[in-house]
């Protein structure tokens, strides 16, 4: 309880006050599945399709993650200070890693994920091939082999013969299962083919390559050496070489900067680029210079840029169904991203209905199928309608192209309200699948309803029926009715939700605590609009007021008044409904001629029981006659949930 004491003798200012409560209240195109990768780094990543999984190497963690192919971890092998390269055996048995730190390379069993063997090579290891059953990898500016295919390991290093591998950026193999006996090594600015057929490597050409590669790959066919970064018509791309005498042949333009290339089975090649603001992964059929498809990564760091993709974090999928790759964000996060049916062009379908209707009357939709290839006239594409009265869909008739993509359909909607057609395009084998929608606003019979007690006013605690009239509709007899009681602290609540009578009504009782907002909704049917009307009743404040240290009532004329001595301090103690920051506003007038005159108002704060007490100073002296009101003011007593409620006045008078 509040006790607060004010002079009888002093005029008060009122100081009206109120507060405004607002509140404000939205990404990138993403690859087709991602998942968060537990590492710290990432150094290589190979597929394993007899098996569906994919191994992550993390040189710095000291570990290689294994998932699914949608990027569920089914396994983590740890102890594997610094291991970087991996490579697959052919027969998908076994995945060896370089582990750098220990100078020696690990195999992995593909079923089981256990550690088969650890092999002693007498370097540091770094990327892997498998040529021919031996394992081939780079250490410093050179490489070297593993064969374990006798009862005893055997290892060759410094394999390069006399190529002059000096660069600082590490050296890079690459081969290819279809290609037997041939590795191709990298190192700065220098490139090589190499012989394995036999016992070693024998030279059997060299040359030149851009400085900034990070990854090799060779064509299937085995006529091509492609290189992360070449100068494709002078621009950024994929760098190409003829095997033969290592020069430079047409490559495949990306965006900047170049930083990872893989090619298919199939010749298809991917290659990767590190692109805060462009595409980052770019798919090109063998020898076409304009990209099938690319990937965007989207941006899950704090920068302005997206994620980008880590070098030579590219593989293939064996079947070309998917491509994964590896981007980080500017948190350091990586994600395992896998980018399905990169082989096949995305074509675009795009959808154009009219943007309104009239229910039961034709109208015609139109739309386009276009492609980098085009598809030939009569292409068949799948029509679907979904409405009110068919929210999972009906299919209608089917629609061929044109020879331009174009198509048009005609239509007669038996349902108002919102309406999708959607067009599908089921792809083929070199064309991703597609679909494109649009909607039309088809128009419904307005609809009748109504709601009674807007705007009127009760006491604190009324129980209100407040009932909703229903017109005409053409199936839907539902109606739900809301309260929302005014104050941030009481939410919106559902009252009632059913079919309203035969007569039309549905009704729901409020109990009249606060100003309260009263909303009737119906959502409408296949034919009738819907609507939703709002009613506000409004809700006294509950005031008393106790009067206390007098010594006796009595009444002067007709009305009753308490009697004080004249140096009694009177006490009178409000109780009021209690909301938050709450006051209440206390009045006092003073008798004087046959008149009432104010002497002043001043709020005073309710104590969480609603309580506020106030003394007044005694007068001194006696004849005064005076009287007391507390009020709620809406607005002024520091919220706005009750309407403005006056108190009963309280009479008082002193004596000797």
């Amino acid at each position: 309880m509040r006790r607060r004491t004010i002079s009888t003798a002093t005029a008060l200012a009122v100081v009206f006050s109120s507060a405004v409560l607002a509140v404000g209240a939205a990404g990138p195109s993403v690859a087709d599945s991602a998942k968060t990768l537990a590492v710290k780094s990432v150094g290589d990543i190979v597929v394993d399709g007899a098996h569906q999984r994919v191994y992550v190497s993390d040189p710095t963690g000291g570990k290689i993650v294994v998932t699914d192919y949608a990027g569920a971890v089914k396994a983590t092998l740890s102890g594997l200070s610094g291991v970087s390269g991996l490579a697959l055996s052919a027969d998908s048995g076994q995945v060896y890693a370089a582990v750098k730190n220990g100078n020696r390379i690990v195999s992995v069993e593909t079923g089981t994920y256990t550690q088969t063997a650890s092999y002693p090579v007498g370097a540091a290891p770094g990327d892997l091939e498998v040529v021919d059953g031996r394992i081939w990898f780079a250490h410093g500016t050179d490489f070297g082999s593993l064969d374990v295919s006798g009862t005893e390991p055997v290892v060759h290093l410094a394999e390069r013969g006399d190529v002059d591998f000096s660069g600082a950026f590490g050296m890079f193999l690459a081969s290819d299962p279809a290609v037997p006996g041939v590795l191709v090594a990298g190192n700065g600015g220098d490139l090589a083919v190499y012989d394995v057929s036999a016992d070693g490597a024998t030279l059997r050409v060299k040359g030149d390559m851009d400085t900034a590669v990070k990854q090799l790959d060779l064509t299937p066919d085995g006529s091509q050496v492609l290189t992360s970064w070449g100068s494709p018509d002078n621009g950024y791309g994929i760098g190409a070489y003829s095997t033969t005498d290592l020069t430079e042949r047409a490559g495949y333009p990306i965006d900047a900067y170049p930083n990872a290339v893989r090619v298919a089975p199939d010749g298809s090649v991917a290659g990767g680029s590190f692109s805060w603001y462009e595409p980052d992964v770019h798919i090109h059929r063998p020898g076409d210079p304009t990209p099938t498809r690319e990937y965007d990564f989207p941006n899950t760091g704090d920068s302005s840029g997206a994620d980008t993709l880590v070098d030579g974090a590219l593989a293939w999928a064996p079947d070309a169904s998917r491509v994964f790759a590896v981007s980080v964000n500017t948190h350091g996060t990586y994600t395992l991203r896998a980018l399905t049916d990169p082989t096949k062009e995305l074509p675009t379908l795009k959808v154009a209905a009219p943007a309104t209707a009239e229910r039961a009357k034709k109208l015609t939709v139109t739309g386009k199928l276009t492609s980098k290839t085009p598809l030939p006239a009569g292409t068949g594409l799948k029509v679907t309608r979904t409405d009110l009265e068919s929210p999972s869909g009906k299919a209608l008739a089917a629609v061929t192209t044109k020879a331009d993509g174009s198509f048009s359909f005609p239509d007669t909607p038996p349902a108002g309200g919102k309406v999708t057609y959607k067009v599908s395009y089921a792809g083929d084998a070199t064309h991703a699948p597609v679909s494109g929608s649009d909607a039309v606003q088809v128009s419904r019979k307005a609809t009748t309803l109504t709601l009674n007690n807007n705007g009127k006013l009760y006491s604190y605690g009324k129980d209100v029926t407040f009932t909703a009239h229903l017109g005409t509709t053409y199936k839907n007899r539902t109606v739900a009715i809301y309260a929302d009681p005014f104050g941030a602290d009481k939410p919106k609540k559902l009252l009632k939700k059913a079919k309203v009578n035969s007569s039309g009504n549905l009704s729901a009782t409020v109990d009249m605590t606060r100003d309260t907002a009263v909303t009737a909704v119906f959502d409408g049917d296949a034919r009738s609009a819907p609507k939703t009307v709002k009613s506000t009743g409004y809700a006294q404040a509950k005031i008393s007021t106790a009067v206390s240290k007098h010594y006796k009532t009595g009444k002067i004329g007709s009305t009753t008044y308490y009697y004080f001595r004249k140096n009694t301090d009177p006490r009178f103690t409000t109780t009021m409904n209690y909301y938050s920051g709450r006051q209440q506003r206390f009045q006092l007038q003073v008798y004087y001629q046959g008149s009432w005159y104010d002497s002043g108002s001043e709020y005073f704060a309710l104590a969480t029981n609603g309580k506020s007490a106030v003394n007044l100073e005694a007068p001194g002296e006696s004849g005064i006659r005076a009287r007391m009101r507390s009020s709620y003011i809406n607005g002024s007593s520091g919220d706005s949930v009750n309407s403005t409620t006056h108190g009963a006045w309280k009479y008082f008078t002193f004596t000797n």
